[in-house]
């Protein structure tokens, strides 16, 4: 590790010492990982779902993308309030802040056929609101006593060489802009955005070097492209020390082509090779489901069925979660 990114990691204490406070020992403590969920795939009444995430998961860990319909970036300061309120009364802490942050059209380029065709969770913004954006997850990063916030990096497009350059400088100037306040800025692979893959999310880690730029990996979304095997073959390509985040769901390849979300363990991905690698290699960000299976017929039921499916995977894997 450079001397550069031990300075940074060493200065995020004061960022999150709302995550970090100490606290009375349970269960989960022998967890190498921040076992979460993301708190909407439950239900959009922030309370309920945070009482089922302590209360029947067991957690001690939330991500928090949106709530009362409205996104993350479009919450109020009473909205903050309300929420932080909620947090206390469940003794919920937040992993990061799932924003939608670049997940927009770049500028200049052909108009990408993965626009916005199906819910964004809330949010609706353009680039020319994207510093805005940017600044009030700066806020609500403070406010929530995280020290991470997810982005993208554009919609997807047919040929986007010509404008990569472009995008990775972009992402710098976002993580200085992110490390002046103590922040991770955690890039998430996303099948409709220009890194999609695990082979492509190493490609840019490799040009965007900046230390607190990391990867949120997410192994379902690198699975929904033919023939894609995220792991082992994706995650041996990634610098493992720049992993800040994981999402957890799973997927099945239609024999015609194409995808179908599947609860975790009831699909492609080797989940339980998965935690055992990030025990191997010292891994212990969140563990983060985000279930988007709706196979259980509820957006609750089918999260009680994937989070059942992931703790049994983590239990294969050797992890006391």
């Amino acid at each position: 590790m450079s001397s550069t990114r031990r300075t940074f990691i060493a200065g995020l204490a004061g960022a999150g010492a709302l995550a970090t406070a100490p606290r009375t020992l349970s269960a989960l403590d022998s967890c190498p990982f921040r076992l979460s969920i993301i708190n909407d795939e439950i239900s959009d009444d922030f309370e309920h779902a945070c009482s089922v995430a302590a209360n029947d998961f067991g957690l001690e860990w939330i991500e928090i993308r949106g709530m009362w319909g409205k996104n993350i970036a479009q919450m109020s300061d009473a909205d903050v309030d309300r929420a932080r309120g909620i947090l206390s009364k469940y003794k919920l802490r937040v992993t990061d802040l799932a924003s939608p942050l670049f997940k927009v059209h770049w500028p200049g380029a052909p108009q990408s056929k993965e626009g916005p065709q199906r819910d964004q969770f809330h949010a609706d913004f353009d680039f020319k609101n994207q510093d805005e954006v940017l600044s009030r997850c700066i806020e609500l990063s403070k406010a929530f006593g995280t020290d991470r916030i997810r982005c993208f990096d554009f919609w997807r497009l047919e040929n986007p060489a010509p404008y990569r350059a472009a995008i990775n400088e972009k992402l710098r100037q976002t993580a200085r802009e992110c490390a002046k306040h103590n922040i991770v800025l955690l890039l998430e692979n996303e099948m409709d955005c220009n890194t999609g893959t695990g082979k492509e999310a190493a490609v840019t880690l490799s040009q965007v070097q900046e230390p607190n730029f990391m990867l949120n990996w997410d192994p379902g979304n690198s699975a929904t492209f033919a023939g894609d095997t995220p792991y082992p073959n994706d995650y041996e390509l990634l610098p493992k020390n720049r992993i800040g985040h994981c999402h957890c769901k799973d997927t099945i390849r239609k024999p015609g082509g194409g995808f179908e979300w599947a609860p975790v363990g009831g699909g492609i991905i080797d989940w339980v090779g998965q935690f055992r690698a990030f025990e191997r290699d010292g891994y212990h960000y969140a563990v983060s489901l985000e279930t988007h299976w709706r196979g259980a017929g509820t957006p609750e039921a089918s999260s009680r069925a994937s989070m059942a499916g992931l703790k049994k995977s983590l239990a294969q894997a050797g992890a006391k979660c």
